[in-house]
This record gives structure tokens, C-alpha cells and sequence, in this order.
């Protein structure tokens, strides 16, 4: 009897990983993946600036505490999905589109609730959100959108 194994490991056919190989589809993933690093080192840095505050004894709030780690966690998980895209998987590309273009706006509109955060918190939050957001330009600039083509 024949056993066949079925794996769902490769998310582009052979016919298409060519595109991904391509000098401009690797140069702009390789755009977008110091950028959404950069988002993380920023964030990293407002957590690490939120830390040495309390440690320090300064006012610090839980919802300070929770908005950094929000922005390093989903930086993770942009790194990570941006590593899955680079490889072909159309799924994380979307996905990547999808938190350029919302993360951006989401923070801004919390951070710049009347009283909620300092001025210096506001700033970093929006420094992280910048380096997000300007990972929109690549993802849904031509060369990445044709390399992942219309959905079949």
C-alpha cells in the first residue's frame, strides 16, 4: 500500500518562488524588516524608559506599563510575520498590509487621549507608530503586490 504525506510547509508554488528572489521584492522586504525592527527598538526603548521610571520612583501607570508592552509584543509578532512574508507566504503579507495601515492610527488615537499620558510618552509612542506606518509604503507599493499576485 502507498502512503503519499502531504505538508503544508511551502505557501508559494515553485513557479512563483522566483518572484520572491527577485532583487526588488528582496530589497523592499528587506525595507520593510528595518523598519518593523526599528518599531521594536523603539518600543523596547519606551519600555526600558517606563522601567527605569519606576524603578527610579517616578509616577508610572499600569496603562503605561501595558501600551509598552503592547507595542514591543505586536513589533514581535510584525518581525515575525514579516520573516514569514519574505519567504512567500501571501497569508503573513496580508496580514502585515492590514497592521501597517491600522497600528499607526490605533496608537495615536489612545496616546492622545485629553490626560491619559505625558508628553514624553505621547512623543515615543508616536516615533514607534511612524516606523510602522512607514512600512505601509512598501507593502502595498507595486513590486510586493505583483510578486504576491491576486489570490487563486
Amino acid at each position: 500500500m502507498e502512503t503519499t504525506t502531504y505538508t503544508t510547509a511551502h505557501t508559494h508554488t515553485a513557479a512563483g518562488a522566483g518572484r520572491f528572489e527577485s532583487p526588488h521584492t528582496r530589497q523592499a522586504f528587506g525595507t520593510v524588516r528595518a523598519l518593523v525592527a526599528a518599531y521594536g527598538l523603539l518600543g523596547v526603548g519606551v519600555l526600558v524608559t517606563v522601567a527605569v521610571l519606576a524603578m527610579t520612583g517616578h509616577a508610572v501607570t499600569s496603562f503605561m506599563w501595558g501600551r509598552s508592552a503592547g507595542v514591543f509584543a505586536s513589533a514581535a509578532v510584525a518581525y515575525w510575520l514579516t520573516g514569514r512574508a519574505a519567504r512567500g507566504a501571501r497569508w503573513a503579507y496580508l496580514r502585515m498590509r492590514i497592521i501597517s495601515l491600522v497600528v499607526p492610527p490605533a496608537i495615536i488615537a489612545i496616546d492622545v487621549l485629553p490626560g491619559t499620558l505625558p508628553a514624553w510618552f505621547v512623543l515615543l509612542q508616536a516615533t514607534c507608530a511612524l516606523a510602522i506606518g512607514a512600512a505601509a509604503f512598501p507593502l502595498n507599493g507595486a513590486r510586493l503586490r505583483a510578486a504576491f499576485g491576486k489570490a487563486r
